[in-house]
C-alpha cells in the first residue's frame, strides 16, 4: 500500500519512528501528557490521520509499513506539530479513546 518512492518513504518511515520512539517520549512528563510510550503516540497519531481506529483503514501491521503514504505524512506531520506546541495531544488522545469507546 505503500505508494512513495523507496528513499522518499524510508526518510518519512524514519521520521515517524524517530518523532514516536524518541522525540515525543522525551518531552512527554514534562508537558503533562496522557500518555508516555511510543506505541500510544502512534495510535494517536494514526488515528487522526486516518480519521478512526486505524486498524479500520490500514490491512495489517506494522501500521506505519502498511498504510499509504498520505496517512503516513499526516501522522508525521500531526506529531511534529504536538511536538512544536502546535497541537493538542489531550484532545487527539481524547477522540483517539472515543473511536474506541473508552474514555480517560
Amino acid at each position: 500500500m505503500t505508494d512513495a518512492p523507496g528513499e522518499e518513504r524510508a526518510e518519512l518511515e524514519a521520521r515517524w519512528l524517530h518523532l514516536t520512539r524518541a522525540a515525543l517520549p522525551a518531552v512527554a512528563t514534562a508537558r503533562r501528557w496522557p500518555v508516555r510510550l511510543d506505541h500510544c503516540f502512534q495510535r494517536i497519531l494514526l488515528d487522526a490521520a486516518c480519521g478512526g481506529r486505524w486498524y479500520d483503514h490500514i490491512p495489517g501491521r506494522p501500521a506505519y509499513r502498511r498504510c499509504d503514504h498520505a496517512v503516513l505524512a499526516r501522522a508525521v506531520a500531526l506529531g511534529e506539530a504536538v511536538l512544536a506546541g502546535e497541537g493538542d495531544l489531550h484532545a487527539l488522545n481524547r477522540r483517539s479513546l472515543g473511536w474506541r469507546d473508552k474514555s480517560r
